[in-house]
């Protein structure tokens, strides 16, 4: 086997990534530790030895251009595409070959890029929906009253996302903005551990860019989230942690400032300082 330092850049990365991770203990402290995990469509490495490790209550931005393989991530993660090889780790457990449902049942939630939202419906029953769907009593043929756990858990999250005057609008009606509020507020029911972000910035003019922000720097201390997004100035004003991608690999990871000056990246994604 090749010794680290003769490895290309990238793939030095990722194999001390992946040799720290395997040697020292399991942390249930660790929201997210992702082992070399790769996701392979025939010959195509679409994501190649990724390793990376987000800490509960951790923000955390993956970062990288079109095709640099963010949202197969995402998909391997969540297990919509598992991956092939390596191993992803959930507060400590191996959910790597889990189901994408019994991934939520743990407290995974994910955005998606294009919505998902059912636009013939109120905000409110959107957000309703979304928890009854992760309760325990979703098969319930009960109509919930007024003061069931899930109505008052509804307008929780209503007035999280600043939704309150909305919540009888029809989704159908809404800016796009106002739409990307609502699906973040879906993400939040049932008390997620960590949620995985989309970029949810996609769309949004200055204005809503600044709500969004709002919102992210609001979300509970004690909630991790991994957020991949075009808008670097978004995406490195609301992390901690910051990993790099290029081609499917690790090409930096760092803290929002060492990414914002590191020359390589400004080369690859900045076009120099920005």
């Amino acid at each position: 086997m090749a010794s680290i330092s003769t490895l290309s850049p990238q793939r030095a990365v990722a194999a001390r990534a992946a040799a720290s991770a395997a040697n020292r203990p399991l942390m249930s402290s660790d929201a997210l530790v992702l082992e070399g995990v790769t996701r392979a469509f025939g010959a195509l490495r679409a994501v190649d030895e990724v390793s990376l490790t987000v800490a509960a209550g951790q923000k955390y931005a993956v970062l990288g251009s079109n095709g640099a393989g963010k949202t197969t991530l995402f998909n391997a993660i969540t297990g919509d595409f598992p991956p092939t090889a390596g191993r992803i780790l959930f507060f400590g457990e191996d959910i790597t070959a889990l189901p994408p449902h019994e991934r939520i049942r743990k407290g995974l939630r994910r955005t998606y890029q294009s919505s998902l939202l059912f636009k013939e419906l109120s905000v409110r029953d959107n957000l309703f929906l979304a928890v009854r769907g992760v309760s325990n009593g979703r098969f319930s043929f009960w109509r919930a009253g007024a003061q069931h756990a899930s109505q008052r858990a509804t307008d929780d999250i209503l007035h999280r996302v600043r939704l309150d005057t909305l919540r009888d609008e029809l989704v159908g009606n809404l800016a796009h903005g106002q739409q990307r509020q609502l699906e973040i507020g879906m993400a939040l029911a049932g008390a997620p551990r960590l949620i995985l972000f989309d970029e949810p910035a996609a769309g949004l003019s200055p204005a809503e860019r600044r709500e969004l922000v709002a919102l992210l720097r609001g979300l509970p201390a004690h909630m991790s989230f991994v957020i991949i997004e075009h808008d670097l100035d978004i995406a490195l004003r609301v992390v901690e942690r910051v990993t790099v991608m290029h081609n499917g690999r690790v090409l930096k990871h760092g803290t929002p400032d060492e990414i914002e000056n590191d020359a390589q990246v400004q080369a690859i994604y900045m076009g120099g300082k920005h």
